[in-house]
């Protein structure tokens, strides 16, 4: 009783501090309760009474009591969503009890703090990460892309390489993204590339000629290098999309052997021949010369570059 008394007198308080501690109280006492049902309903309206404070001070601390846990009522909850902005950002950011179809409208109008606060949420769904992405805060999005721990969707990839391939911050978080997809990476090295030659410390430094086949290199080793990573999950279709854009040619094909990249050479010779990628393996690294060279006819290669 006396802890009541005490309780009350604190709910009563004209100290705005001393309210804000009852209603911490109450929030606790809530997410604690484990007594008979009519008492849980008693301390669930005494959350309401706090809800209706006049002071910010109270309603922030009645959501300090509730918002990390995923038992908190969830009409108090979508209530303080929509209060003072202070407590707002913090329900972004850390209520469990938030779906995304509680923060999309949120995403899709709200100001530049509440984007940040939900981009700062232990999980993001890839649809929110889509959604958060596509407002164009450019400050945040690097902060989601340095963020290991959620996933970018493809589609969403492909719109920030065209949107912010030229942006070199930006083109460096991306590339060191392990799940960018291999074309995207392919066009982010080629941007690169094409950056590197405009700059005017490089163009005064090398000629003309060598700065076209040190970067024409270069690129080659990138396709080659993302293919072979690429090479262990033949579903990603990359040697397929080489092929269809027209980007691989006899030369990408030699300096893949030459440096080694030997299941990218096999995957694109699969493509080239429509041969079952198995089959491909096994003639490379058993087969007889008249098989190797059968399978190089398939895939259109002349006398000159069958018998290099």
């Amino acid at each position: 009783m006396v802890e009541y008394n005490e309780f009350l007198w604190l709910a009563q308080s004209p100290d705005s501090e001393e309210r804000g501690q009852a209603a911490y109280m109450a929030a606790s006492a809530y997410l604690n309760h484990h007594g008979p049902a009519d008492e849980h309903a008693a301390l669930y309206a005494v959350l309401f009474r706090f809800l209706e404070d006049p002071s910010v001070k109270v309603r922030a601390a009645l959501a300090y009591g509730l918002l990390h846990s995923a038992e908190a009522p969830r009409p108090i909850i979508m209530a303080l969503l929509h209060d003072s902005g202070v407590i707002a950002r913090a329900v972004l950011q850390y209520s469990p009890v938030l779906i995304d179809a509680d923060m999309m409208p949120v995403v899709r109008r709200g100001e530049a703090d509440l984007l940040i606060a939900i981009s700062q949420r232990q999980k993001l769904s890839l649809r929110l990460v889509d959604a958060l992405i596509g407002r164009e805060h450019r400050q945040m999005t690097l902060k989601l892309l340095a963020r290991v721990d959620i996933s970018i969707g493809a589609a969403c990839f492909d719109r920030l390489v065209a949107a912010y391939g030229a942006d070199a911050q930006m083109r460096g978080a991306l590339l060191r993204r392990q799940d960018l997809p291999a074309g995207a990476r392919l066009l982010l090295v080629q941007q690169a590339m094409e950056a590197m030659c405009g700059a005017r410390i490089v163009k005064g430094a090398v000629a003309p000629e060598r700065l076209n086949r040190l970067l024409r290199d270069s690129v080659d080793t990138a396709i080659s290098e993302i293919g072979e990573r690429e090479a262990i999950n033949p579903g990603t279709g990359y040697a397929a999309e080489l092929i269809a854009s027209d980007r691989l040619n006899m030369r990408v094909l030699l300096h893949a052997m030459v440096t080694g990249h030997v299941m990218f050479f096999a995957n694109c010779v699969a493509e080239l021949s429509q041969s079952p990628r198995d089959k491909v393996f096994s003639v490379l690294e058993a087969g007889s010369r008249a098989a190797i060279n059968a399978l190089l006819v398939r895939c259109g290669m002349g006398p000159a570059m069958r018998t290099r």
